[in-house]
């Protein structure tokens, strides 16, 4: 059935590019804004053939220029949407034909879509993040197998998604688990420190003079585009998105490793936030298994509390360091890396304090979709600034409520995708507040 699978779309994919053959090939701004303007240049049904689509029709589009990444080199398609007046459209994954035009897999939610049509195209910021923070692990990963495991090491696949990461490589046996946790120490040490992840374009020799990594069988042009972490620890030739500083994957753990064929090992990892869900996956399982298995169940516990700790330190410093100031009153508001209504009021007590005289306002999104918020007001300010009146006006953003005493406030809400736009009000509403 794969193998149907893959040879449908290549027909597909064939009978869209002789319609393009006149079509400038899309223009890729991706790397730097995730949206842009475009004009549409064409609009295929799923067969590959012409067509204007209305609600509900499934689509190819493509467009004169897109921030949508098309999925290669083992990065997966951005996903997002496309919008203009009365017209509302899903992306759902981005593939490019050999011709360098980008193909948008989308459905029309609202409207008629048709050539010729202006429309904004956004990605999804989220997803995108998540993504580029696998990827650089990836190449962080190449680098610490080469420095435990031996140069005989390659890169021969790869998988990289929003959720996780997947790198098959060239070796003769089983990983032990000392060398998977010198890797992982080796990996999460360069997460610390905080490396920069710079990007440039070069020629291919100019590449490889400088020791710069090539996929075997690969096949590339004069000019290619060489990405590096921190002063070339790790330097390789890669088209794909990436983090700018090491800091920003935050963690990074090995869920499994294991043998796929004759010489080829392949690890499934994860990072950030995506270390905590596939722990969390994996106490649900441990939780139904049977009694012998009750002790991992604590040991992941306990791993689960100290990655969630250690994810909200990072945050804490990050969010203290871009406060604001509001009629001489630092604001710090921002979106939190723990959900659970305790954890944000214990980071929102752990800001104020670092804060000494401050506003704290903090936010996420649970599982379920909804929004937790949480304020607090340090003493100091008692009457000036209000925890439980600013929470409720922030709430109101977001399709909620809440409330609670003048020096800390907790709210929901029912509308995830304002979370942003609702924190982004809080030095505003201090600044009413203060009268100002």
């Amino acid at each position: 059935r794969a193998a149907r699978d893959v040879s449908y779309i290549n027909e597909v994919q064939s009978r869209i590019a002789s319609h393009l053959e006149d079509v400038a090939p899309t223009a890729f701004v991706g790397y730097t804004e995730l949206t842009a303007e475009g004009r549409v240049l064409a609009v295929f049904d799923q067969e590959g053939n012409p067509t204007g689509a209305g609600e509900g029709s499934a689509v190819i589009i493509v467009l004169d220029r897109t921030p949508f990444y098309a999925e290669g080199g083992g990065q997966v398609g951005d996903a997002g949407e496309m919008v203009a007046p009365g017209l509302a459209v899903e992306v759902e994954d981005c593939r490019k034909l050999p011709s360098g035009h980008h193909l948008h897999y989308a459905t029309v939610r609202q409207g008629f879509l048709e050539v010729g049509q202006q429309v904004t195209a956004r990605v999804d910021a989220r997803r995108r993040k998540d993504t580029q923070k696998n990827h650089t692990a990836t190449h962080l990963l190449h680098k610490a197998l080469r420095e435990v495991l031996g140069t005989h090491v390659q890169q021969a696949g790869s998988l990289v998604a929003p959720d996780r990461l997947r790198f098959d490589f060239t070796h003769t046996g089983p990983m032990t688990p000392e060398q998977i946790a010198a890797v992982e120490e080796m990996i999460n040490s360069k997460i610390e420190a905080a490396e920069p992840v710079t990007w440039t374009e070069m020629p291919l020799a100019e590449a490889k003079a400088l020791g710069a990594m090539a996929l075997f069988g690969e096949k590339y042009g004069e000019i290619v585009r060489v990405v590096t972490v921190g002063d070339g620890w790790s330097r390789e030739l890669c088209g794909g998105c990436h983090v700018r500083n090491t800091s920003e994957i935050q963690y990074f753990k090995i869920l499994s490793e294991s043998g796929i064929g004759g010489g080829v090992r392949r690890i499934e990892a994860a990072t950030g936030a995506g270390v905590i869900r596939h722990l969390e996956a994996a106490q649900a399982r441990a939780e139904e298994a049977q009694e012998q298995l009750r002790g991992r169940v604590k040991e992941l516990e306990k791993e689960l509390e100290r990655l969630r700790a250690k994810l909200a330190a990072s945050q804490t410093d990050s969010l203290v360091e871009r406060a604001q100031e509001v009629g001489g009153i630092k604001v710090v508001a921002g979106p939190a890396p723990v959900a659970a209504m305790e954890d944000l009021r214990n980071m929102t007590d752990v800001i104020r304090a670092k804060l000494g005289s401050g506003v704290v306002v903090l936010g996420a999104v649970t599982d379920e979709g909804k929004v937790n918020l949480v304020a607090a007001v340090t003493k100091d300010l008692a009457g000036r600034v209000h925890a439980g009146n600013l929470i409720r006006e922030v709430a109101k953003i977001c399709g909620g409520g809440g409330g609670g005493r003048p020096d800390m406030a907790t709210a929901g809400g029912k509308n995830p995708e304002r979370l942003g736009e609702a924190l982004n009000a809080v030095p505003r509403l201090v600044a009413e507040q203060l009268g100002i």
